[in-house]
């Protein structure tokens, strides 16, 4: 396709600016060929012709998509021009704040101004191993490509830092071997990479100045060789140095400065040491102030100066030579104030006794008057004579000037001379890397000596740098073997040849230098006559005699000759160097010495260097045999020739090259100056990269990527199962013009343009594609939208007509109220007339009614009133004739009565005389008497009834009475008040007349004051109103209030509650740090020990003869006894002190200093107690060897021995005796004494303690039987052996004494009674001892509870002194106080005293059972002994077995066997498959329970300290292994867990069954090994995160970022000469499939070796977050993984992560916490972010990831397709402004080798120690189970 079919409508294109160099425009309509006007739009809107020219008809640069701009690589732009290379990288420095970009080869790196995270440790090791293309531009990208080129291709690399000043060179090359001393490390102790970057402020405080441009301008240039070994460590460095600016030492232009170093000491010269340099301020020092501007802002120089004398000591300058160097720069500043006075025309002299001289010639050394006559007079030497000329002022001036600058140039180079001794490889050199930080091309106002030769040096590198350029492109068409031709580049050798070809710039100036009378115009001249006209790259200005310009490759240059001379020869005059070589001071003669002969860096060194080329390199300097010529020679023949030595040097090495840019020239941070970056683009040689590149064919796609992203431009029969003859059938029908692309073996090359106008047909038929979509999607939504209006007018129009319908029902319903309404008020009414006249009618008849009635109630009141009085008048008299009538009659019956009453008496009188009559009226007598009696009693009740009666008669009678006689007078009162009544009607109708008229008064004045009533009532109700308002009010305040009040008290309770949950997990977090720590420190330790095998291996190999009779233990095992064991090898406590000297200084500096203190203080306790068992050995040893002495020497009678017996005997007695006598002391002791707590006799422990003492006692008694029996054995013995002294078979005798003896059974029986009575005795004066404290701590109570009756007394005083209230109050809390004390305190009494009853029981049982042993030692000890013929029978003592189950028995010297088969040789596959989990740990804890059983600590010791040294070696020899490291970290947990669940403690014992308690350990504490074991399973973890690291780190990358899972959501972008790695899975490939089968295994592998669930919690969540926390990383670190569709692979990626842990029941481990940064990343790819609620939302989203990774996300957000949107920077800064109150880490990546602090929760096992059986394919027949 035609370049000129792209310039259609629509089009952008580059045209020139003035001010911007290029403006972006858009094209109004289609170009045809033939038109002279293009017709074109700018971005602000204004339409512009734009005329071509008529001569070339050239159209303006095409503009790139907006999908390729801001690429990393400029060669993948489509069109490759100066416009586009500009742009791309204007919107990278400005928009994404990126400063580097790599063009091809070349690192373009942009000055920011400004201090940039990106360069710490972490960003180091995220880019140390990584392929260039794969990670964003970076310095450390280049660093890494040359490190790894030379260990892979064998040869020596090179690093090109050039750039204008101020453009960052210095800092780039600082970083460069940063990340050198970094990644690899140094081979030796003498950490030579802290010296090559301690290089860096001893050179930048001698050799950069402030200038105008660069605040810490280098004004030399420097190559600095890094060397290393064959392990590809640094071993050392090598400094050359280049054209070093002399001038700046006596003169600085306006707004700069002299060199550092100067400023440094004038602002240290308050320090005492430099009180004899005399210096003062810098604005005293004419060398100092001529710039006028001594300080930089931010510069300490002060602090520089510390700095800059902590690196000469480093490097090894002592603190005499430093004193040296600042003497004589002192005396340089002193020497640039001597000043002159003219006597004449021709000559001057030093005014007498100058102080500034004086000064000078103190510190130099050398005498006045000599120096003072040299500095006015010089010596001429002609062939005849020699005489002495005085000079004048100004020539005496620049003399000193040339003095001071040779004296500086001298330091300077000797100075670099000793950096280099100190950075000399110690051992030989295999390869290096060359960093080359040279000035870059110069052009100023006025060019002079220094601009020509730095841009003579920048035409040879740009020379060797388009070579390389051209050669790289070569090498890839060969390579892909497609054809081409000779790409034409420009040549910039003739400009070389007339610099240094003969009759050039150089030679000609070198010949009129040796001229007697040679000037400047002299040689200008000449330059005129040999090249003007000439040569096409020399010219003459137009004005100008004195100048000359040459066209270099970057632009013109006019150069003034004025100075070139004096500059080349450099004159100093041999007088004053003569003076200053006869200087007292040492250091000043030697820097005017003839120096060394010195070998190039490339060339064979005596330490054995070769180079790796097989280019011949010559030395840096000349041999001594010319030093003199070499003096001679002009500075521009010198430099030519070290020129020629760096392109020598460089052609033999791989050439990397850093162009650094300056951005403008008032160092504003990231401000972009385009007329100042495309001068430098032109003159760093970027832009002839492009140019290269664009010739031939820029744009270069693998088959794949072509595949991927064109597969929109085919048809589905188009693709083949071959994807190159797919993409050939393709480009054909696409491309017509078959020039326009090339097929190579793996890639296709485009021409430039191509690339866009495939991008075009993309575009365009996406464009199709989406507004066929956008079609159907629109009319669909048309469609919905019709259908909602239609849906919604429908609801409307039924909404309305329903209302019309409810408005006319509701108008008829008020009709029908309305005729309601009148039809009750008419009713109303009527009925109210109807009842008004209803009631008058009623209200007279009820009057005139009531009349009638009372008329007629009074007539009848007075009728009955008369018949009441007639009825009382005539009852009374019929009463008073009754009663008459009735006293008659009873005065008749009681006469007659009498008299019949005195007949019967008489008749009585008469019977009464005669007996008979008496005895019948006996008869009965009783029961009538009772009758009587009874009768009696009725007439008495009947009486009493009859009397109530009568008298309630009489009260009747007497009331009713009394009332007729109140009626009659009423009546006769009525009577007299109707007479009166009647007078009284008149006069009361006269009263009813006034009261009338009073009433129409009174209802008057009622009217008023019921009008007054009402206004009142109503004023009161208005009142009532607004009281009842203002009481609402008030009521909603209160409630208001009350609102608030409750407010606070939540608000109040949730801040505390939310700063108790803060507090909470600051505390944990504290607790994880703290932990993390400590693991650290045992992770430092390992390593320390590690290094210190290694260190240990090295010296053994070292050593060819090795010490006689020396025992070397295993390395591991003996650096870890001499930690944590208690080892008791003879050979270890012979090797611990060799080993404590040979231990790396630098180990103990690493260590924590507590730790460390601790550790010592422990060695030296173990080696102390490690001698006193081995004197104790050696004494029994000696006890041994004396007692096999007496043996031998027995005497030949049998008496003595037995009388020795005797003795032994008693004293075994009085002994027992002794420690009775103490039990009983004990005993009492412990009765007497009155604690409560402890010693009272109801108390516990007192019972515990007695009953113990009692048994102890009885087993006393039985020893002293035992004793008895013995001592009645022996007699026995003796009577037996007495008769048969006489015999004459002395030979028997002796037998069966040897016999005896040989068995030993008396004196091991009374040896080991001894033992056990002197072990009572010591228990016993423990005892004692402990009983003393407890008396002491009784009278300490004593003593407080004094203090405490004191201080009750004082309060008591004190409360009754206080109101009675407030005394209350007192009382109280002081009762509350005591109470809580008193609680506490009997807390802490009742845990000791547990404490103490758990100590005595355990005490007690380790003395009962040595007692036990001892018995059974005896019983078997004792055996029975014949003497001749009569056997003598013995006592037998019987041993009660006991049941021991669940112990492992086996013999000392099978320890190491155990260790071998169980631990060292053991597999772990073949143990996790057929075995259960965790049976090594149960066996080797079944054999510590053994060797506890036999309270062997010896046994325990060897045990433990072999099985944790075995583990150690096998995780040393096999560490790499996941399955082995899986395994010994499970087994170790778990004989951790099973040294706390059998411990004895309480808390570990609550979780066994009874039968598991019975098998705790009863003799020995093992709290200090399960620390141990539990550092070990710390350094195992951090062992396995590190395999689970190594294994995981390849494919992280390719599987959570490269490959693409959701295949077609991604497509890819075009890639410039730096590819990356393709996101397509090809074969080897790492999917997210292969992590997740990877993660599959390695859970499997655990559970199989019986891990705690915990514990594969903790590695899970550890897994995951270095598979989140490396993918963040590599995303934050690669723009062109920045992207929508890249968001959403990472979110369907870290999906499936989770849905791995849902299977495995992994949820609740943390490990989906630690992907929520990258999740978080994710969805900020996939948000929108354009308005102000993106970005909250976006800052509300984005809490787990830092502001600086949220900001990096957004610059490095890249759009894959055109129809993406970029991110605006007032976005990313609206981002910043709401994210800065955000405090958080500046760290922009996360530190993937974090490994979260572990922890070991208990898990006891259920498995029961007596049911587990030893497999015999494990080889332990030689352990049985006891």
């Amino acid at each position: 396709m035609a370049a000129s079919e792209l310039y259609t409508k629509y089009a952008r294109v580059w045209i020139p600016d003035p001010e911007e160099v290029w403006k972006s425009a858009e094209l109004l309509k289609d170009y045809k060929p033939g038109d002279k006007v293009l017709q074109l739009r700018l971005e602000e809107g204004k339409d512009l012709e734009y005329s071509l020219d008529p001569k070339t008809k050239e159209l303006p640069p095409l503009r790139n998509p907006d999908i390729l701009v801001g690429e990393n690589d400029l060669t993948a732009l489509s069109y490759l021009h100066e416009p586009a290379v500009l742009h791309n990288l204007k919107v990278r420095f400005i928009d994404s704040k990126l400063i580097y970009t790599y063009c091809g080869i070349v690192l373009v790196a942009i000055n920011p101004y400004e201090q940039l995270p990106i360069y710490g440790e972490d960003i180091i090791n995220a880019y140390s191993g990584q392929n260039m293309g794969d990670m964003d531009p970076h310095i450390f990208a280049v660093a890494e490509e040359a490190y790894k080129q030379m260990a892979r291709d064998e040869r020596n690399q090179s690093i090109i830092v050039s750039g204008e000043s101020g453009a960052g060179k210095t800092v780039s090359a600082k970083y460069a071997m940063r990340y050198f001393a970094t990644v690899s490390g140094s081979a030796s102790e003498a950490n030579v990479e802290e010296k090559v970057l301690a290089s860096n402020p001893i050179m930048e405080s001698i050799g950069n100045a402030k200038t105008t441009r660069n605040d810490n301008s280098s004004r030399f240039g420097k190559y600095i060789e890094i060397g290393f070994d064959k392990r590809y460590r640094i071993i050392g460095a090598n400094m050359r140095t280049y054209l070093l600016e002399k001038s700046r030492v006596v003169f600085q232009a306006e707004e700069e400065r002299n060199y550092h170093i100067f400023y440094q000491l004038c602002a240290s010269a308050v320090l005492p040491e430099f009180k004899t340099l005399r210096l003062g301020n810098a604005n005293y020092f004419h060398y100092t102030k001529q710039g006028g501007s001594p300080v930089i802002d931010g510069v300490d120089d002060a602090k520089e100066m510390v700095n800059t004398r902590q690196a000469c000591t480093l490097l090894g300058i002592s603190d005499s030579y430093q004193m040296g160097i600042f003497r004589i720069l002192a005396g340089i500043l002193h020497l640039g104030n001597v000043e002159f006075a003219s006597r004449d025309s021709d000559s001057c002299t030093v005014p007498p006794k100058h102080e500034p001289l004086t000064i000078f010639c103190d510190l130099m050394g050398v005498e006045y008057e000599e120096m003072a006559h040299w500095l006015c007079h010089r010596k001429l030497a002609t062939a005849t004579e020699t005489y002495i000329k005085p000079i004048s002022k100004l020539h005496a001036i620049n003399a000193r000037d040339a003095l001071a600058k040779h004296i500086y140039a001298n330091l300077f180079n000797w100075i670099v001379d000793h950096v280099n001794k100190a950075l000399h490889a110690a051992v030989k050199q295999h390869s290096f890397i060359g960093v080359l930080d040279i000035y870059g091309f110069e052009t100023f106002e006025i060019n002079s000596f220094e601009q020509f030769c730095i841009n003579y040096a920048n035409e040879k590198l740009q020379q060797q740098f388009n070579m390389h350029v051209f050669k790289l492109e070569q090498e890839e068409y060969m390579k892909e073997q497609i054809p081409w031709t000779l790409i034409d580049f420009y040549d910039n050798q003739p400009c070389i040849n007339l610099i240094e070809a003969k009759m050039g710039v150089l030679d000609l100036l070198d010949e009129e230098c040796k001229m007697p009378k040679g000037s400047d115009d002299s040689w200008a001249q000449k330059l005129y006559n040999t090249h003007l006209n000439k040569c096409a790259l020399f010219e003459k200005p137009r004005m100008s005699n004195k100048a000359f310009i040459i066209k270099h490759f970057a632009d013109k240059v006019e150069y003034q000759c004025e100075g070139f001379l004096e500059k080349n020869k450099d004159t100093v005059y041999e007088e004053q160097i003569r003076v200053l070589k006869s200087s007292k001071f040492k250091l000043l003669p030697e820097l005017f010495q003839d120096e060394e002969k010195v070998l190039s860096p490339t060339s064979a060194a005596p330490s054995g260097r070769v180079p790796l080329t097989r280019m011949p390199v010559k030395p840096a300097k000349a041999r001594p045999g010319q030093a003199s010529k070499e003096h001679k020679k002009t500075v521009g023949h010198q430099f030519r020739n070290s020129l020629h030595l760096l392109m020598e040097t460089l052609n033999a090495t791989t050439p990397h090259y850093v162009r650094c840019i300056k951005p403008n020239d008032f160092k504003f941070p990231f401000t972009f100056d385009e007329k100042r970056a495309v001068q430098q683009l032109r003159a760093c040689g970027v832009l002839e990269t492009i140019r290269i590149s664009a010739a031939g064919f820029p744009s270069r796609w693998t088959y794949q990527e072509f595949f991927s992203r064109y597969r929109v431009l085919m048809k589905q029969r188009d693709v083949l199962g071959d994807r190159k003859q797919t993409c050939k059938n393709v480009l054909e029908k696409l491309i017509q013009d078959k020039d326009k692309y090339q097929f190579g073996k793996t890639k296709i090359f485009f021409r430039a343009g191509q690339v866009a106008y495939l991008e075009k047909i993309r575009a365009d038929k996406l464009r199709a594609a989406c507004i066929r979509i956008q079609k159907t999607i629109r009319g669909w939504l048309m469609r919905k939208k019709y259908m909602r209006m239609r849906k919604a007018a429908i609801t409307i129009q039924r909404h309305v007509r329903g209302y019309q319908a409810r408005c006319y029902a509701k108008f008829l319903r008020r009709t029908r109220a309305a005729i309601t309404i009148q039809k009750f008020q008419r009713m109303y009414v009527v009925r109210k007339r109807y009842r008004c006249m209803r009631d008058a009618t009623i209200a007279l008849q009820a009057l005139l009614r009531g009349y009638m009635v009372r008329n007629k109630y009074q007539m009848m009141l007075r009728e009955h009133k008369s018949v009441v009085i007639q009825k009382h008048v005539r009852g009374w008299l019929a009463r008073r004739r009754y009663g008459r009538t009735l006293r008659a009659i009873v005065y008749l019956q009681c006469c007659y009565r009498r008299m019949m009453a005195k007949r019967e008496l008489k008749k009585l009188k008469i019977e009464a005389r005669s007996v008979e009559r008496y005895k019948k009226l006996h008869i009965g007598l009783e029961n009538k008497i009772m009758q009587l009696q009874r009768k009696i009693d009725e007439q008495n009740k009947e009486y009493k009834s009859l009397l109530e009666k009568m008298t309630a008669l009489e009260v009747t009678y007497t009331t009713e009475t009394e009332k007729l006689r109140g009626d009659v007078e009423r009546l006769r009162l009525s009577e007299e008040e109707a007479r009166s009544a009647t007078s009284r009607v008149l006069s009361l109708q006269e009263e009813i007349a006034k009261l009338r008229t009073e009433l129409h008064h009174t209802q008057a004045e009622k009217k008023s004051i019921e009008e007054r009533a009402d206004k009142y009532k109503h004023e009161t109700e208005q009142l009532v109103s607004e009281l009842k308002e203002q009481n609402s009010l008030l009521k909603t305040e209160k409630e208001e209030l009350n609102r608030r009040i409750h407010d606070q008290a939540k608000e109040i309770t949730e801040s505390m509650e939310k700063k108790l949950v803060e507090e909470t997990k600051q505390l944990e977090l504290d607790l994880n740090d703290e932990r993390l720590r400590y693991q650290n420190l045992l992770n430092e330790f390992s390593r320390l020990e590690e290094r210190y095998d290694d260190l240990k291996d090295e010296m053994n190999l070292m050593v060819s003869i090795p010490k006689p009779g020396h025992k070397r233990t295993d390395s591991t095992h003996s650096s870890n006894e001499s930690e944590y064991t208690f080892s008791s090898e003879i050979t270890e406590a012979e090797d611990l002190p060799l080993r404590m000297e040979q231990e790396p200084s630098e180990k103990k500096a690493a260590l924590d200093m507590s730790l460390f203190l601790k550790l010592q203080k422990r060695v030296s306790e173990l080696e102390q107690e490690k001698q006193s068992l081995q004197d104790e050995l050696d004494r029994k040893e000696e006890q041994a060897l004396r007692a096999k002495a007496k043996e031998e020497e027995r005497p030949p009678i049998r008496g003595a021995e037995l009388e020795y017996e005797s003795l032994k005997r008693q004293e075994l007695e009085s002994e027992n005796k002794k420690l009775k006598n103490e039990l009983n002391e004990l005993q009492k002791a412990l009765t007497e004494t009155r604690a409560p707590e402890v010693t009272a006799p109801g108390a516990p422990a007192y019972r515990v303690l007695l009953d113990q003492l009692t048994s102890v006692s009885e087993e006393l008694e039985v020893r002293k039987e035992e004793v008895l029996i013995l001592r009645s054995q022996l007699v026995s013995q003796k009577e037996a052996i007495q008769p048969k002294h006489t015999m004459t078979d002395a030979t028997i005798l002796l037998e069966d004494v040897q016999k005896m003896k040989d068995k030993g059974e008396i004196a091991q029986a009374y040896i080991g009674l001894k033992e056990t009575n002197r072990l009572l005795e010591s228990q016993l004066q423990s005892q004692r001892k402990s009983h003393e404290n407890e008396l002491e701590s009784l009278r300490g109570e004593i003593q407080s509870l004094k203090e405490e009756n004191n201080r009750q007394q004082q309060l008591l005083a004190q409360n009754l002194q206080l109101p009675p209230e407030a005394r209350i109050e007192a009382s109280l809390q002081h009762e509350i106080t005591r109470l809580t004390n008193e609680n506490l305190d009997l807390m802490e009494q009742l845990e000791k005293q547990d404490k103490t009853v758990r100590k005595l029981k355990k005490q007690l049982k380790v003395f009962a059972k040595k007692i036990g042993e001892l018995e059974v030692g005896q019983m078997e000890n004792i055996s029975p002994g014949q003497i001749i013929d009569e056997p003598i029978r013995p006592v037998n003592i019987p041993r009660k077995e006991k049941d021991f189950q669940g112990m492992l028995e086996y013999k000392k010297e099978d320890e190491q066997k155990l260790v071998k088969n169980l631990i060292l040789e053991l597999k772990p596959r073949g143990v996790a498959v057929n075995l259960i989990p965790g049976l090594p740990a149960y066996i080797l804890f079944m054999c510590v329970r053994h060797a506890d059983y036999l309270n062997d600590d010896q046994k325990v010791r060897s045990l433990l300290t072999s099985t944790i040294n075995g583990i150690k070696k096998v995780l040393k020899k096999r560490g790499d292994d996941f399955e082995t490291v899986s395994f010994w970290l499970s087994n170790t947990c778990r004989f951790l867990h099973c040294l706390k669940q059998y411990s004895g403690e309480e808390g570990f014992m609550k979780h066994n069954t009874p039968r598991q308690n019975e098998h705790c350990l009863t003799n020995f504490d093992l709290a200090e090994y399960r620390q141990v074991l539990s550092d070990l399973a710390i350094q195992i973890y951090q062992q396995l995160v590190r395999v689970l690291e190594n294994i995981l780190q390849p494919m992280i990358v390719s599987g959570m970022l490269e490959h693409e899972t959701i295949q077609g959501v991604s497509g890819v972008k075009p890639t410039g000469l730096r590819k990356r790695t393709s996101s397509i899975a090809d074969e080897g490939t790492y999917t997210l499939d292969s992590i997740i089968r990877q993660l599959n295994s390695f859970h499997s592998v655990m559970c199989q070796h019986g891990m705690d669930p915990e514990l594969i919690k903790q590695v899970v969540k550890q897994m995951f977050y270095i598979i989140g926390a490396v993918t963040l990383n590599n995303l934050l670190l690669r723009k062109d993984m920045c992207s929508w569709s890249k968001g959403m692979q990472i979110r369907y990626n870290v999906s499936q992560l989770e849905e791995w842990l849902r299977d495995k029941n992994l949820m609740n481990s943390g490990a989906k916490e630690t992907l929520e940064p990258l999740i978080q990343a994710a969805q900020l790819l996939q948000v929108k972010k354009k308005t102000d609620e993106d970005a909250e939302a976006i800052c509300s989203m984005c809490n787990a990831l830092t502001t600086a990774q949220i900001v990096k996300v957004l610059n490095l957000y890249t759009p894959v397709n055109e129809f993406e949107e970029r991110v605006l920077v007032s976005f990313i800064r609206t981002i910043q402004v709401r994210l800065r109150d955000r405090k958080d880490s500046p760290q922009l990546l996360m530190d993937a080798k974090h490994i979260f602090p572990v922890t070991f929760p208990f898990n006891p096992s259920s498995l029961a120690l007596e049911t587990i059986q030893i497999p015999a394919s494990l080889g332990l027949g030689f352990i049985s189970r006891v």
